[in-house]
C-alpha cells in the first residue's frame, strides 16, 4: 500500500553533493556535466530501500526493472474497485498507461498506515496522497533525464513512460533507464500524523483537471471473473506449514466467563488442546473437523451471572429511560430554538426507532497468524491491517515492528466487524500452542457475537407560525455509541480477546446529527449516548457500521422533513428546496426530481384502493462533502405487507470523478445493502444473549427482492478535489423508502425495519 503525500521536498546528500563538484545544478538550458548527471541520478535514487516511513517517495512510488509501476496503498478496496481508481490517479501523474500501474494494498511490510478502508476515504484522502506522490516522482523523472539529456526540464514532456524532448523526440530517457528496479531517494514534507489523515507533499503540482486523460475514464475492474470463479484466493484459503485450526467458545448467557474446563471431555479427539486463559476459551486441533467436534464436545462450567440484557421490546423504552452519557450539540445552535417554540402556533413532533444491526459478512470471520523466529505474520480480512498489527503487539506483548499483517481478501466488512477479533483470537492461540493458528468464526458466532451498529431512538419537532412557516427545528439523537469499542482493533480494549483477558477498558462515545443544509431561523442538532447494556465482550457491543449512525439519523430527519411538508400540504421537493441553501444541494435535488420525472404534489397519493399500492418518496444528505438525492419508488401489497422497491433515481455529487464505471457500481451496491437494512435487517436478542444467529434469525434482501432499476445521475464537479463515495449514498436510502411508504398508504412507519408483520400491523 502507498501512502500519497502532496508536495514532496526533495533532500541530496552530502555525498551527492561533493560527487557533483560541491553544488547540485539542474539545468535551465546547458548541457550538464556527466559527472553532476551521474550525482543527480544517484540523489534521487538509490538501490537500497530507504525506511518505510511517510516523508519517502518510496513508501508511495516504485518503477520497477521493466518500467512498470507499483503503487504502495496504506488502504484496502473492500470490493467496491477502488483499486482501478487509484491506479487511474497515479497513470494520469505519471504519464504512464493504466495497465502499467499495479497497486499494492494491505500488507504492513509495503505499505505505510494510512487508515485502512475507513468513511469513505480512499479516493477522499487515500488518492490524494497517491495523486500528489505520482506527480512528484514524475517530477523527478523529468529532472533526472533533463540532467541525462543535457536539457532544461521545461523543454521535456513525458509520453507512456518515456521522457523526450519535445522538439526532438529521439532524444528520449525512459523512466525504466532512469530508475527501473531501484528506489526513489526524496524526501517529503510528512505533517506527522498516522491513519486517514496522513499526508506528505513534494514539491510537484497534480496536472489540471483539463489535461486529464485516464481520470474520468470508466475503466471496468479485472477482479469479477477470477473471484466469481474461484480463482482468486480468500482469507479462509490461506495454509502455512504445520497450521492447526482454531475454534472459539462463547458463552450461552453473555458476561459469563468460564470457571472450570474438563480437558478429558475431548480427549478422544486426537491432536486436541484448550487454550484457557481468564475468559479467553477456544480450542485448537491438527484437523479442522476436529476442532469444529472439540468446540462442541468441551465440557464447561460457566460463572453464574445475571441476564445482561433487557427484554427486546423494552429496548426503545431502555434508550428513552437511560442515563445520558455524553451530550453534544453538532454545529452550530441557530437562533433560540426555546424561545421560538414557546410562540409556534403549531408542534409537529415525531420520534423513530432504529434497531441493532449486525455487519452480517456473507462468510464469518477468518484469520491466520504464525509466530516464527521471533516475528509474528498474520493474514486478516479485515480492513484496517495496519492496526491490527498494532492490536497484536498490544494483546501479545511484543514491539509492532516484529509484526506483519497481511490483507487477504475477506468475505465483507464495512465497518469494524469480526474480522479484527478473529486475528486477535488467532494470536493469542498461536502464542499458546507455538504454531501457526487458522482460527475460522462460525456463522453463529460471526452474526451472534460482531460489533453491531448501534440501535437508537431520534426525537424531532417543528415550530410553524400562523402563517404556515417553519420558525424552529430541533433534532435529537439519543442511543448507544457508535465507538463503545474503536473502528479498529488497534487495542486490546476494542475486541474480544482483550476483553476477555481482562484489559482495562475504555468505552467511548460518539454519534451524530443529521448532515445537510437547511436553513431555519431556530434550529438545534444534538446526540446523546447511553452506557452499554454490557461493558465487557458483550455481543451487543457497538461500533462502526457502513456509514456509522448515518442511515438512522438520516431515517428520522429525513422523514420528518417529509411529515412536516405533508402537514403543510406541500409537495416533498417543493418544501425542501424553500429550505435547503447549499447550491450543489439544490442541484442534486433537482438532478433527482428531473430523472426520476417527478410530479409535484403533496403527499400521500388519493387515488389508489385495493390491496397493491404504489407511491414515490425523496430523501437526501451530505456526507464529508459528497451530495446524494435518492427517490425511490415502492409497491406495497397490502394483504402481505410485503414491500417491493422497485425502483430508485440516485443523483450524486462526489466532486471530481475518478472513475464513473466504479463510481456507479458504489452507488448500487449502496442502494442495495440500504434496502436491506431498511426492510429486513434486526438483531434479535433475549435477556441472555442476541438469538440473531444465522440466515433465518437474521434475514437480508435476497436476489428476488432487489430492485428491478437503479439510474444514477452523475454530477461531476472536475474543478472540485474528489470526494468519497463508499457510503454516502445508503444515507437517504430508509427516508427514500419510508416516505414512499407514507406516499402510497398514508401511513407513516418510524420503526426499521419494514418487515411485512409490521407493515401489516401498521396498515391495519
Amino acid at each position: 500500500m502507498t501512502k500519497m503525500d502532496n508536495a514532496t521536498h526533495f533532500s541530496v546528500s552530502r555525498r551527492s553533493l561533493l560527487k557533483a563538484g560541491g553544488a547540485l545544478v539542474v539545468s535551465i538550458g546547458t548541457a550538464v556535466p556527466l559527472d553532476t548527471a551521474l550525482a543527480i541520478g544517484e540523489a534521487f535514487a538509490q538501490g537500497a530501500k530507504p525506511p518505510l516511513m511517510p516523508d519517502q517517495l518510496a513508501s508511495f512510488i516504485a518503477v520497477n526493472a521493466d518500467g512498470t509501476v507499483s503503487a504502495f496503498f496504506g488502504k484496502m478496496d473492500m470490493g467496491q474497485g477502488l483499486f482501478v481508481a487509484i491506479g487511474q490517479m497515479v497513470a494520469e501523474e505519471l504519464d504512464v498507461p493504466f495497465k502499467a500501474v499495479k497497486v499494492v494494498m494491505g500488507d504492513t511490510a509495503t505499505s505505510v498506515n494510512q487508515g485502512g478502508a475507513s468513511g469513505s476515504t480512499g479516493i477522499q484522502l487515500g488518492g490524494k496522497q497517491m495523486r500528489m506522490a505520482a506527480a512528484e516522482a514524475r517530477r523527478v523523472l523529468v529532472d533526472m533525464a533533463a540532467a541525462q539529456l543535457g536539457l532544461a526540464a521545461d523543454a521535456l514532456t513525458v509520453s507512456d513512460g518515456v521522457v523526450h524532448a519535445k522538439a526532438d523526440p529521439s532524444k528520449r530517457a525512459s523512466y525504466a533507464e532512469l530508475i527501473g528496479g531501484r528506489y526513489f531517494n526524496v524526501q517529503l514534507d510528512w505533517n506527522k500524523e498516522w491513519g486517514n489523515t496522513l499526508y506528505a507533499p513534494g514539491k510537484a503540482k497534480p496536472k489540471d483537471a483539463k489535461d486529464h486523460k485516464i481520470v474520468g475514464q470508466p475503466i471496468a475492474r479485472k477482479d469479477i471473473a477470477p473471484k466469481v470463479y474461484a480463482q482468486e484466493d480468500f482469507s479462509t484459503d490461506v495454509r502455512r506449514p504445520g497450521m492447526v485450526h482454531g475454534r472459539m467458545i462463547r458463552p450461552a448467557v453473555a458476561g459469563s466467563v468460564p470457571v472450570k474446563v474438563d480437558e478429558s471431555s475431548i480427549k478422544d479427539i486426537p491432536g486436541t488442546r484448550v487454550v484457557w486463559e481468564k475468559g479467553f476459551l477456544g480450542v485448537v486441533a491438527d484437523k479442522e473437523w476436529d476442532a469444529v467436534r472439540a468446540a462442541d464436545k468441551l465440557k464447561v462450567e460457566w460463572s453464574d451471572v445475571k441476564a445482561p440484557f433487557p427484554d427486546q421490546t423494552a429496548l426503545y423504552d431502555h434508550i428513552r429511560n437511560a442515563p445520558v452519557r455524553k451530550r453534544e450539540i453538532g454545529g452550530k445552535e441557530l437562533g433560540n430554538v426555546d424561545e421560538a417554540f414557546k410562540t409556534a402556533a403549531r408542534v409537529i413532533e415525531a420520534e423513530y426507532e432504529w434497531p441493532f444491526q449486525s455487519h452480517a459478512c456473507m462468510g464469518p470471520a477468518c484469520a491466520v497468524v504464525e509466530i516464527k523466529d521471533g516475528n509474528i505474520t498474520c493474514w486478516t480480512g479485515s480492513q484496517k491491517p495496519h492496526f491490527v498489527r498494532d492490536g497484536i503487539a498490544l494483546t501479545l506483548g511484543v514491539p509492532a515492528e516484529t509484526v506483519r499483517s497481511i490483507w487477504v481478501v475477506g468475505p465483507g466488512s464495512y465497518g469494524r466487524s469480526d474480522a479484527d477479533d478473529a486475528a486477535m483470537d488467532a494470536a493469542v492461540l498461536a502464542k499458546a500452542v507455538g504454531k501457526p493458528v487458522r482460527v475460522q468464526y462460525t456463522r453463529e458466532q460471526a452474526t451472534g457475537w460482531d460489533p453491531k451498529g448501534p440501535a437508537s431512538i431520534h426525537r424531532a419537532r417543528a415550530a410553524v407560525d400562523a402563517a404556515g412557516n417553519l420558525i424552529a427545528y430541533e433534532f435529537t439523537s439519543k442511543g448507544f455509541s457508535r465507538i463503545d469499542v474503536n473502528t479498529n482493533g488497534g487495542a486490546p480494549k476494542d475486541t474480544l480477546a482483550g476483553h476477555l483477558l481482562d484489559t482495562e477498558l475504555k468505552s467511548a462515545d460518539g454519534f451524530g446529527v443529521p448532515a445537510e443544509s437547511y436553513e431555519f431561523a431556530n434550529k438545534r442538532l444534538a446526540w446523546e449516548t447511553i452506557p452499554p447494556l454490557l461493558a465487557r465482550a458483550s455481543p451487543l457491543r457497538s461500533a462502526h457500521l457502513r456509514d456509522p449512525v448515518g442511515p438512522q439519523v438520516h431515517f428520522a430527519s429525513e422523514s420528518f422533513i417529509d411529515e412536516v411538508a405533508a402537514a403543510l400540504a406541500l409537495d416533498p421537493i417543493e418544501f425542501r428546496l424553500r429550505h435547503v441553501k447549499d447550491p450543489r444541494d439544490v442541484a442534486v435535488i433537482k438532478a433527482a426530481a428531473e430523472k426520476a420525472a417527478w410530479q409535484a404534489r403533496p403527499s400521500p397519493r388519493k387515488d389508489q384502493t385495493g390491496a397493491k399500492v404504489s407511491g414515490r418518496g425523496i430523501a437526501y444528505s451530505q456526507r464529508n462533502g459528497t451530495r446524494c438525492a435518492v427517490i425511490a419508488e415502492v409497491d406495497i401489497d397490502r394483504a402481505s405487507g410485503k414491500i417491493w422497491a422497485r425502483k430508485f433515481t440516485v443523483a450524486h455529487d462526489c466532486g471530481q470523478i475518478i472513475n464513473p464505471d466504479g463510481l456507479r457500481h458504489a452507488i448500487e451496491g449502496n442502494i442495495v445493502q440500504g434496502v436491506s437494512r431498511t426492510l429486513w435487517e434486526e438483531v434479535k436478542f433475549d435477556a441472555k444473549n442476541v438469538t440473531s444467529v444465522d440466515w433465518l434469525s437474521y434475514p437480508i434482501l435476497d436476489i428476488t427482492e432487489t430492485p428491478e432499476a437503479i439510474e444514477v445521475v452523475l454530477i461531476n464537479h472536475p474543478e472540485l478535489p474528489p470526494s468519497g463515495a463508499g457510503e454516502p449514498s445508503i444515507r437517504p436510502v430508509a427516508a427514500a423508502i419510508a416516505n414512499a411508504i407514507f406516499d402510497a398508504t398514508g401511513v407513516r412507519i418510524r420503526r426499521v425495519p419494514f418487515s411485512p408483520d409490521r407493515v401489516k400491523q401498521a396498515l391495519s
